[in-house]
């Protein structure tokens, strides 16, 4: 039984793990965020609802600087004010900002955003349980293994993801008539808009794919659709 302590210890701190981030990440937005009034893009959300079959796409606004878009494990949809911000200066267009919340969707639909809350605690308890084995074997450095494995195995989940989102996000847009030149066009600012143009980080270490395969991929995808 002792053998096994290190392991029933981790996988007991991923279970706390998980329910404190569902807790803590539900606070956050409840607690700072505001449902989307903006007529225009109010109106692209509504014509993603009628090709989807539902009533309504509920988008909230989500009160930090940084330019994002999310999707909450329970759900719900969130642009950021920064985003948002560049949009109403014109940087961003509504149809390009519509694309953002298709994608997020995509997230929700396709199970990531809760998938990923769990994945996180388990990733946390694995990280745990590698370095308490690896310092026996290996001591001091146990630790840095440990994070360095499950950051390559968690990028790579990430990167899945987002190909997995985009593809949802191009075949929505081409159902609601907006079409996927707006998806494109915005993976060409991105970089632009959240300062990380220039970033030198290997590919397979980012959590999420480079511009140019995200192309690539919606141009296969529409291509295949279309043909």
């Amino acid at each position: 039984m002792i053998k096994f302590t290190p392991i029933l210890l981790a996988v007991l701190y991923g279970l706390a793990m998980y329910q404190f981030s569902a807790w803590r990440t539900r606070r956050e937005l409840d607690d700072r965020s505001t449902e989307l009034a903006d007529g225009p893009l109010r109106a692209l959300c509504d014509r993603m609802a009628r090709a989807l079959g539902i009533e309504r796409i509920k988008v909230h606004i989500y009160e930090i600087e940084q330019v994002n878009g999310l999707a909450a494990p329970d759900g719900r949809i969130f642009i950021t004010r920064g985003f948002y911000n560049r949009y109403r200066k014109g940087d961003v267009t509504a149809e390009e900002m519509a694309s953002v919340i298709a994608h997020e969707l995509g997230h929700v639909a396709l199970g990531h955003s809760r998938r990923r809350l769990t994945d996180f605690s388990a990733q946390n308890a694995m990280r745990t349980a590698i370095a308490m084995v690896l310092n026996r074997i290996l001591p001091g450095i146990g630790l840095m293994i440990g994070n360095a494995l499950m950051s390559l195995l968690a990028a790579r989940l990430s990167r899945s993801d987002e190909f997995e989102a985009d593809a949802y996000a191009s075949a929505l847009l081409l159902k609601a008539e907006i079409g996927t030149g707006p998806q494109k066009s915005l993976f060409t600012k991105l970089e632009d808009l959240t300062g990380s143009r220039g970033n030198s980080t290997p590919a397979w270490m980012l959590s999420h794919p480079k511009t140019p395969e995200r192309i690539k991929a919606i141009e296969a995808n529409e291509a295949k659709w279309l043909a």
